[in-house]
Parts: C-alpha cells; sequence; structure tokens
C-alpha cells in the first residue's frame, strides 16, 4: 500500500473496468457512502477514502498550511489516483470534495472521465450579485460557536444539516462523524471551506459536470447549482431531488441512491 493509500485509509471494493471514485464531505468519513457502494460493487471497480482531517484520519498528518486551500486536498486526490494507476475515472464528490474534484479535474483531466458534484458550491458567502447563503456575520458566530463548545456546536449543527430531528439514524451518524474530528482541524477545515470561492477557476473546467442538488439545503441554496451549470466550461447537467438536508446520501437513500446510480451509469446526452 502506498504513502496517500494508508494516510486516507483507502479501500478499493468491487472489480469492474471502470473505476467510479467517492469523496465525502465536511465532517463525514467514507462511511456516508454506505448506501450507495452495494449498488455499484457488481459492475465497477469502487475507490473510498477520507479526507485528511477527518476523525478517521491522523491528526499529526494534517498540515495546517497545506490544506488552508482546497488545492492541498486536490493535490491528494491526485495521488491516490496516480498510486491506484487509475485514470478516467467517474468521480463522485460530495459538499467541499465537488470542489477538490473540480480543481483537481483541471490540474489532470486525464485522470477523470466525468464528475458528479452531490450538494456542491463554489462560494457561500454572499456577493453583490451573488447568492451563497451565507453573510459574513453568520460565519463568524459559527466559527466562535465551534470554538467555545465544539460537542455542542456538532449538536447543534447536526441536525440543521442532515435536516432531521435530533433521534434520526442520520443526524446521530452525522454528528458522529463530526465529533470525531479534533476541533482545532474541525475549526481550520471550516474556516478554509466557508471562505474558499472557486467562481473563477469553474470556466477551466473541460470534462463533463452531473450537478445534484436537494430541493432544500442549509448549506447550498438551490440556486448554486443552477449557478455552477452556467459557468462550468465543461458539459454539465443539473437535477434537484425532491430532498432536504445537505447530506441527501444518507438522509434519504431511497430517493437518491438510484438518483446517483443513474448519473454514474450514463452520460450526458449531447
Amino acid at each position: 500500500m502506498g504513502v496517500s493509500e494508508e494516510a486516507h485509509n483507502v479501500r478499493v471494493l468491487g472489480s469492474g473496468d471502470q473505476t467510479v471514485v467517492l469523496a465525502h464531505g465536511f465532517g463525514t468519513d467514507q462511511s456516508v457512502w454506505k448506501h450507495l457502494v452495494p449498488h455499484l460493487v457488481e459492475e465497477y471497480r469502487v475507490v473510498l477514502y477520507d479526507n485528511m482531517g477527518s476523525g478517521t484520519t491522523n491528526p499529526d498528518y494534517f498540515d495546517f498550511e497545506r490544506y488552508s486551500t482546497l488545492e492541498g486536498y486536490a493535490y491528494d486526490v491526485i495521488a491516490i489516483l496516480e498510486e491506484l494507476e487509475v485514470r478516467n475515472c467517474i468521480y463522485v464528490g460530495h459538499s467541499v470534495s465537488a470542489m477538490i474534484g473540480v480543481v483537481a479535474s483541471i490540474t489532470r483531466p486525464d485522470l477523470f472521465k466525468k464528475l458528479v458534484a452531490i450538494s456542491a458550491s463554489p462560494r457561500y458567502l454572499n456577493d453583490p450579485n451573488y447568492f451563497g447563503g451565507f453573510e459574513q456575520d453568520e460565519l463568524l458566530q459559527l466559527f466562535e460557536a465551534m470554538k467555545s463548545n465544539f460537542k455542542a456546536w456538532c449538536s447543534g449543527f447536526a441536525p440543521l444539516a442532515v435536516g432531521g430531528d435530533m433521534e434520526s439514524v442520520a443526524v446521530q451518524e452525522f454528528s458522529r462523524t463530526l465529533f470525531n474530528m479534533r476541533p482545532d482541524i474541525a475549526l481550520s477545515v471550516a474556516q478554509t471551506i466557508f471562505y474558499s470561492d472557486m467562481r473563477p477557476i469553474l470556466g477551466h473546467v473541460t470534462v463533463p459536470c452531473h450537478i445534484i442538488q436537494s430541493m432544500k439545503d442549509l448549506a447550498v441554496p438551490v440556486v448554486v447549482s443552477e449557478y455552477l451549470h452556467q459557468n462550468i466550461g465543461g458539459e454539465s447537467i443539473v437535477e434537484v431531488m425532491s430532498t432536504e438536508g445537505h447530506l441527501p446520501q444518507l438522509s434519504s437513500p431511497d430517493v437518491v441512491i438510484p438518483v446517483l446510480v443513474r448519473h454514474i451509469r450514463y452520460d450526458i446526452a449531447v
């Protein structure tokens, strides 16, 4: 096993000719794909890994400077794909990992057949001519809450993000993986994500992009999916699902898994 594979807890399942890479978002780990994986392994070679900083990775490996931009994560993805000798993969990225995939695909388009982006946003802060969903004051309050009592913040943030009550299995699962993160790392990752602005690079994307979005998502307003569709350089398609929450593959698998499988299996009709 290579250095990147070990550091990121890489697992390879299935044995198809086509490789599907599953990349999780903030506060989760590869377990967020547990409902999707069984539907892929008969047909595809499936690569799962954990982003550096997630609770399942060694916190000693977390380089605060490297991961102060999404490029640091994108280089990790490229390193994993190179170690596994993967070319032309179908990359499924949730939340921040969708944008990490965008960056990686611009750097190394040969490694990607297409991107499937779930709950993706190129920019969370509002601008005069752009609605990202958050004002600066809201983000400062969020970061302050994380600093003052991380456990309490996790308990409050999880149901808001997932879109369910505290008793739901999906909320409990997200609370668990979120609280597994070391608090200072979680804060740093959150700041990197919420202050990132990927809008200037969207036009450089050349691989096809499937944009999948919940109708209601605390972190990503539905208009953002249309913004991505209009501004991504390559072919793109949008599907807005009748789901709520930022982690629909965890909270509404009955609706989401068939949609994901369809977008993985079929290409955009040109």
